[in-house]
């Protein structure tokens, strides 16, 4: 993997309070090649979420530059991020984030109303092991069940780029497993860039790059050249 598919070069965030200047993020340079599975790690507060907003477009960098997906984002407006958004980015969250009132199905199927070029929600929930259960409502899933059925909206996206915010937080040990091996297998298999967000250092030996955090700096960036198989983390 040797296409360089994200690239921050010297990325700063910094606010302004009462005359002094914070830095939620400073001089952050790293590079990420198409379909990595990176995990992104660090205790709260070091860094993480800046990264994970400022990738997703959902934030904006106040020094240095971005570039994803083939797009310059250091200058972009807010309406430009929000074209980067819809044609690039996809995330799952710790929690869900699903409409009680809808089915699996019917929550995949939002996508329909988002992108152009959506995967069948049936294919994506298939995807995910989830065949038997698109016409149930969130209530009636476990907890890894609503969790993959957040993943088969994001997938249906069809995302050149998946972010996921400490994906396995809200979930059990094995549940958690499954979903790990689920995000590794779209970066293996098919080539996604997957980024995880997280502060359990376990998952650092699943991922092919590990991007440490530390009081809003890169303290070290290290590529796995054996990556475990999910099987063999335990937490």
């Amino acid at each position: 993997m040797t296409d360089v598919f994200i690239e921050f070069d010297g990325v700063s965030k910094a606010y302004s309070a009462a005359g002094r200047v914070f830095y939620a993020l400073k001089d952050a340079s790293f590079t990420i090649s198409q379909g990595e599975m990176v995990v992104i790690l660090g205790p709260s507060g070091a860094g993480k979420s800046t990264l994970l907003n400022l990738l997703g477009g959902m934030d904006t960098a106040t020094g240095g530059t971005i570039i994803s997906c083939g797009e310059d984002l250091s200058n972009y407006s807010d309406n430009q991020l929000t074209g980067y958004r819809a044609r690039n980015v996809a995330v799952v969250f710790q929690f869900y984030n699903l409409i009680p009132t809808l089915t699996a199905y019917e929550n995949v199927a939002l996508m329909k109303d988002i992108v152009d070029d959506p995967m069948d929600p049936k294919k994506a929930l298939e995807a995910v092991g989830l065949s038997e259960h698109m016409h149930q409502f969130p209530a009636q899933m476990s907890g890894g069940e609503q969790q993959r059925t957040s993943i088969a909206r994001a997938i249906a996206k069809n995302p050149k780029l998946l972010l996921c915010d400490e994906p396995t937080g809200a979930l059990d040990t094995n549940t958690g497993r499954d979903v790990l091996e689920l995000l590794v297998g779209m970066s293996r298999r098919e080539k996604r860039t997957v980024v995880m967000v997280t502060h359990n250092s376990f998952f650092a030996d699943i991922a092919d790059k590990v991007i440490r955090v530390k009081n809003g700096g890169i303290e070290s960036v290290t590529i796995n050249k054996h990556p475990k198989d999910t099987n063999e983390v335990t937490w």
